[in-house]
């Protein structure tokens, strides 16, 4: 590990970076950032000088993303979306555990990660019949055990050439296709998160809790608060739900990552007001019955 210093421009250096590798073009880049040409070139080469290798290569007056370059742009996203959260006060931990609290537009958005016994303590049935199942199921989406659950999962693939979470599977009976209706549920199946009702900034704050299930391989509750639209209207709805983000296996051994969400106005987030907390209208909540468990386990 070095023991160089951390030099002192790295969040404009970051910024450089994430937007030169976003537009592959230098003018573009200077605008976007109000920077100067020299400036960008200059965060660029400290970059390189401190990571060790080319993040960039300059073919034909064309700039393209080396593998380097691929492999260290999420994480320079995430640092700069992190620490623009933490200075405007939105990202934070409460009780040790990730809390997002931030406005994206006209749209709230609160989250607040919850340790596994919120499972038992305040978890809905549906998301106790969930980790039962998942545990059973050893993570396999194809056990016997999970099959019960299936029809409320939504299930990603990680795709590594664009960095996106591709949707593989929507349950008929899922959050996702009872909030948004049959023809988008339907369709949604191959498209990235970014592409899925909601857009790139709702895609932009599941990343880092799908991330974090990729990385550990483990299971992960949720809290969370927004507003979005239902079905085909226009109009945003308050939604409150809990979601259970789980690391399984696709038949051909791939990691997959499966959400089981249930719609409740019993979520516990910290500084969400009991009025927007009970803004969801009753006929949202889902109030599911656990299917039964057929493998006897």
């Amino acid at each position: 590990m070095s023991n160089r210093n951390s030099p002192a421009l790295l969040f404009e250096m970051l910024r450089s970076f994430a937007s030169l590798a976003r537009t592959l073009n230098l003018s573009e880049s200077v605008r976007e950032l109000e920077s100067t040409r020299q400036t960008v070139r200059r965060h660029i080469a400290l970059l390189e000088e401190y990571k060790g290798s080319p993040l960039f290569s300059f073919d034909n007056r064309q700039y393209g993303l080396t593998e380097a370059g691929k492999n260290s742009l999420r994480e320079a996203e995430e640092l700069i979306a992190r620490g623009e959260a933490w200075l405007n006060d939105e990202s934070k931990h409460v009780n040790e555990l990730f809390y997002l609290g931030l406005q994206v537009g006209p749209v709230p958005y609160y989250l607040q990660q919850h340790p596994l016994t919120a499972i038992w303590d305040m978890g809905s049935p549906l998301i106790q019949f969930g980790f039962h199942a998942w545990a059973r199921s050893e993570g396999e989406l194809e056990s016997a055990a999970l099959a019960p659950l299936r029809p409320y999962l939504m299930v990603f693939r990680f795709n590594e050439d664009n960095g996106d979470w591709i949707c593989t599977e929507v349950g008929e009976k899922s959050s996702y296709a009872t909030w948004f209706g049959w023809e988008k549920y339907r369709s949604s199946v191959g498209k990235g998160i970014a592409n899925l009702p909601g857009g790139p900034g709702f895609a932009n704050l599941l990343a880092k809790p799908f991330h974090d299930v990729a990385k550990t391989r483990s299971i992960r509750i949720d809290h969370i608060h927004t507003r979005i639209a239902q079905g085909d209207g226009e109009d945003l709805k308050a939604i409150s739900y809990q979601r259970l983000a789980m690391a399984c296996r696709f038949a051909d051994g791939e990691f997959a990552l499966a959400t089981l969400i249930d719609r409740t106005r019993n979520v516990q987030i910290a500084n969400l007001s009991d009025e927007n907390r009970d803004a969801m209208e009753a006929q949202f909540t889902m109030n599911v019955v656990p299917p039964t468990d057929d493998t006897g386990g």
